[in-house]
C-alpha cells in the first residue's frame, strides 16, 4: 500500500513540475505578433512601423510576467515606433527597481502588410 501511494506522490509531483514549467514557458516568452492597424501603425523613415507605445507597453507586459522569470523593469521606452521590416531594430530602455538603468534590444522576426512578429532580449 504504502508503495502505490509513494509512487503516486512522486507521479503527481512530476505531473505538477511539467505544468510549472510549461506554465512559466508559455508567460515567459519575449515573442510577440502585433497587428498593424489604425491605432497601432506609425511611421519611421518613411516604413510602416508599429508604434512606440505598443511596444513600450507589450514589453512592459511580457518583461517580468512572473516574480521567478527575468528582473522587474519600470519606466519602459522606445525612442521610436519599430519599422515594419524584417530585421529592423530599436533598444528601448528602462529602469530597474534598484535605479539602474536597462537597454532592451527589440527587433523584427517577421513582417507582413498587417502584422508585425518581434522579440525583445532580457
Amino acid at each position: 500500500m504504502q508503495r502505490k501511494f509513494l509512487i503516486g506522490a512522486v507521479g503527481g509531483a512530476v505531473a505538477v513540475t511539467a505544468l510549472f514549467g510549461v506554465g512559466t514557458h508559455a508567460l515567459a516568452g519575449t515573442q510577440s505578433t502585433s497587428r498593424l492597424d489604425e491605432y497601432s501603425t506609425a511611421s519611421v523613415g518613411g516604413h510602416k512601423a508599429l508604434a512606440a507605445n505598443i511596444v513600450e507597453g507589450r514589453t512592459r507586459s511580457k518583461y517580468h510576467p512572473l516574480p521567478w522569470v527575468g528582473t522587474k523593469v519600470d519606466d519602459i521606452a522606445c525612442p521610436t515606433g519599430l519599422k515594419a521590416v524584417a530585421g529592423a531594430s530599436v533598444t528601448c530602455t528602462g529602469r530597474r527597481s534598484d535605479g539602474e538603468h536597462v537597454s532592451i534590444p527589440v527587433s523584427v522576426v517577421k513582417a507582413t502588410s498587417d502584422s508585425v512578429t518581434w522579440k525583445f532580449q532580457r
